[in-house]
């Protein structure tokens, strides 16, 4: 009774998570894509949308949690919370892959964006701090789809790593290509997590006791 009482409690804090991935890259996807858009900024339209895909996958978590209770209802939803998201991320690396390709070619230089290097700085400080958390709940749970979630929040600190990086030498050294190559960079990253997850990848965890 007291393992269920607290696998309930962790199922909650994983649903706080949840509430707080999707509001967070809601807003985060208007400001990147919204400024990338202005900017003529491949990375940052890229950065934004995935973003909006790290929506989705809190959404499935957030469906996923609803049946903790329900192991076969459960573990259901595992499968099919990673597949989803998978595909997300695959149409994202393609879409970003073919217009960065496409701005090389065309020697389309993006202009400066402000917002977006505030975007990129306040995203290193906030989502090593997140994903600590999901794992936290990932492994109290035995949950692969909470831990896949928790792996694309670290592929968001990576792709903001690379966009503050490709955003900067623009900015500063007025490398335009720095910002399509930044955009390329993440191509493989977001692939293969793509990959993955439509595999049915996740961490092997112990399932905490009912």
């Amino acid at each position: 009774m007291e393992l269920a009482m607290q696998r309930q409690a962790t199922a909650q804090r994983g649903k706080r998570l949840a509430y707080f991935t999707i509001a967070w890259n809601c807003l985060e996807g208007v400001v990147a894509v919204v400024a990338g858009a202005i900017a003529g900024s491949i990375s940052l339209v890229g950065f934004g949308v995935d973003s909006f895909i790290e929506v989705a996958s809190g959404a499935t978590v957030l469906w996923r949690m609803t049946v903790d209770a329900d192991v076969e209802r459960r573990e259901r939803n595992e499968r099919l919370s990673l597949r989803i998201v998978g595909i997300c991320f695959l149409v994202l690396a393609a879409y970003v892959a073919y217009e960065s390709v496409a701005d090389l070619l065309a020697r389309k230089a993006p202009e400066q964006s402000i917002p977006g290097i505030i975007l990129a700085c306040v995203s290193l400080v906030v989502m090593p701090i997140l994903s600590r958390k999901k794992k936290e709940v990932g492994s109290e749970l035995g949950s692969a789809a909470v831990h896949a979630d928790a792996k694309q929040t670290d592929f968001c600190v990576y792709l903001s790593a690379i966009l503050l990086a490709g955003l900067l030498l623009n900015a500063t050294a007025g490398w335009w290509w720095a910002d399509p190559v930044a955009a390329l960079i993440m191509v493989p990253i977001i692939a293969m997590e793509g990959i993955d997850s439509v595999k049915g990848k996740g961490c092997a965890c112990e399932a905490m006791p009912e």
